[in-house]
């Protein structure tokens, strides 16, 4: 993700790892009747009707439901987990470069992120006008995509090495 990208989609991304951090905190998996439900209305390839009292279908979802319950339960905290951990890697890396700009350019893109703060709000607290708040914020997303170029070619020498 680029510097741009996620100065743009910080605030959703936030928003998406409270609710990850809730969902992982707070997991019970899928509801055994969801489970039910699906295996029983499958109909895998080639089955054939049969004559005799007991169905195939039904043994086989009596056998297998527990495991088929695990590997859903298990895909399914998986991708929670896997995607919390990557927002949350973008978001600090995006925070602590924030953090490392001067305190200026720090302290603006830090209000533009705020969706409470206006650009007239941001320009009279910094004593500027508007037009010097999109100049600060250009030089800042300068510095930050220089970071996250950085980062790139770290991440390029250690596969490559």
């Amino acid at each position: 993700m680029r510097a741009e990208e996620m100065f743009k989609e910080y605030v959703t991304m936030k928003k998406e790892l409270m609710v990850l951090g809730f969902q992982l905190e707070n997991f019970k998996g899928v509801d055994e009747s969801d489970i039910i439900h699906s295996m029983t209305l499958a109909h895998p390839e080639g089955e054939r009707v049969q004559t005799s009292g007991t169905s195939d279908k039904t043994a086989k979802v009596a056998l297998n439901f527990r495991q088929i319950m695990e590997r859903e339960n298990d895909e399914w905290f998986n991708f929670l987990w896997n995607r919390y951990r990557y927002i949350n890697e973008e978001v600090e890396f995006f925070e602590r470069c924030v953090a490392s700009l001067s305190d200026t350019l720090s302290g603006i893109i830090t209000d533009l992120l705020d969706e409470d703060m206006t650009w007239d709000a941001i320009a009279m607290k910094y004593h500027v006008s508007t037009t010097m708040v999109s100049k600060y914020k250009k030089s800042a997303l300068k510095k930050l995509e220089e970071m996250y170029e950085l980062r790139d070619i770290q991440t390029e020498k250690y596969i490559f090495s």
